[in-house]
């Protein structure tokens, strides 16, 4: 069984290898539905009826009530982004049993910060507290970053807005610029192998993102803003991601997301669970993502071929409150029923391509994304 916000490439790729496959997920897109036996989704996409917000209808433990009728008919569970492990029995989880003190981005903080590079963070109970600890450091500049969560949404640039919220739920954090990376790292617990490293594709506005620090998909392997990344920086970062997945004793696949500028390597989080890099990585390593975490779950790390080509992955999200026109063509992912309506900023398809040159590979992405855009009707 797999559960989570978007159990769809995960669901496919088990498919692939053969399994019955259980989901329970947010979205249940077309897509998802045709990699599962049985599935529960917390959206019921009907025709010309809106999907509503996600931020708004978003709740974990509503996947994990639809999840309960399939406890004991599966024998394992895979756990991804917005679902805990601990809400499941500890005997049936494939990867990491527990993953608390990760997400917890403070905790994290704590735990690493005398080991590894991080950005100066700090977990405040209120605004007069937040002035006073920015005051002490007049050339830096800070976010407010939730404790929990993921995907880049519901960080805040510090004083710069004038609504008043609960700073004891977000951790205020140094503001590093540079190159938003990640590495992707298969793990037994006594065995740690970097197999990726990506460049994240963070609050593009041309892919409808409005958070200015929201996830919007990858690039792999890891290319630089204005061509190739130094090859001894990407040794550094598979090295440093594999020395963080020990340290956090983490099993099967992990990620480590990273920002690079000119003072070096910066741990930004890590995610205790398969990544979105996921079908990027499947792409140019030829292996299946879904296969490999099972196995280092199971203490055998897969082997991992030479890199082929490039692979990107483009996150769309509605300009304008639409209804969705035909989107089934190729390369196009997480599919919505024909006729629903989403609304503004929301997540509506995922674009994945592979290719041998990266521009003609970014190009062909760029017109496959006009041509989503396209068949979404304002309203």
């Amino acid at each position: 069984m797999v559960v989570g916000v978007n159990a769809r490439a995960v669901a496919c790729s088990l498919k692939k290898l053969g399994y019955n496959v259980y989901s329970a997920d947010y979205f249940g897109d077309l897509d998802l539905q045709r990699c599962t036996d049985q599935y529960r989704s917390v959206l019921s996409q009907q025709p010309y009826i809106s999907c509503g917000h996600f931020r708004e209808k978003f709740k974990s433990d509503d996947i994990k009530d639809l999840a309960t009728d399939f406890i004991s008919e599966c024998d394992g569970i895979i756990c991804l982004t917005g679902v805990s492990s601990d809400l499941f029995p500890k005997n049936k989880i494939i990867g990491n049993k527990s993953a608390e003190n990760v997400d917890d981005k403070y905790q994290l903080y704590k735990k690493l910060k005398n080991e590894f590079n991080l950005p100066l963070t700090f977990h405040v109970s209120d605004i007069a507290e937040a002035v006073e600890i920015v005051g002490n450091y007049p050339d830096k500049d800070f976010i407010a970053k939730p404790i929990e969560g993921a995907g880049g949404y519901g960080i805040r640039e510090m004083f710069k807005q004038e609504d008043d919220f609960d700073l004891s739920k977000f951790i205020l954090q140094e503001k590093l610029i540079g190159l938003n990376s990640s590495a992707s790292v298969l793990s037994t617990g006594q065995e740690f192998k970097t197999i990726i490293t990506s460049k994240q594709i963070i609050g593009d506005p041309m892919l409808g993102q409005k958070e200015p620090y929201g996830y919007c998909g990858n690039i792999t392997p890891l290319v630089g803003e204005n061509g190739p990344v130094d090859p001894a920086m990407k040794v550094e970062m598979a090295d440093v991601a594999e020395k963080i997945i020990e340290r956090l004793s983490l099993i099967g696949s992990n990620g480590v997301d990273f920002i690079i500028n000119d003072d070096g390597l910066f741990l930004i989080e890590v995610n205790p669970r398969i990544q979105g890099t996921m079908e990027c990585a499947e792409l140019v390593l030829n292996i299946n993502m879904a296969e490999a975490h099972i196995q280092a779950s199971q203490g055998v790390l897969l082997e991992t071929p030479t890199l082929n080509g490039f692979a990107v992955k483009m996150i769309l999200n509605t300009k304008n409150r639409s209804k969705v026109g035909q989107l089934n063509y190729e390369n196009v992912y997480d599919l919505p029923a024909r006729n629903v309506i989403i609304e503004e900023a929301e997540p509506v398809v995922t674009i994945i391509k592979w290719g041998k040159v990266i521009d003609d590979l970014l190009l062909s992405a760029q017109e496959t994304v006009k041509k989503v855009y396209n068949n979404l009707i304002a309203i």
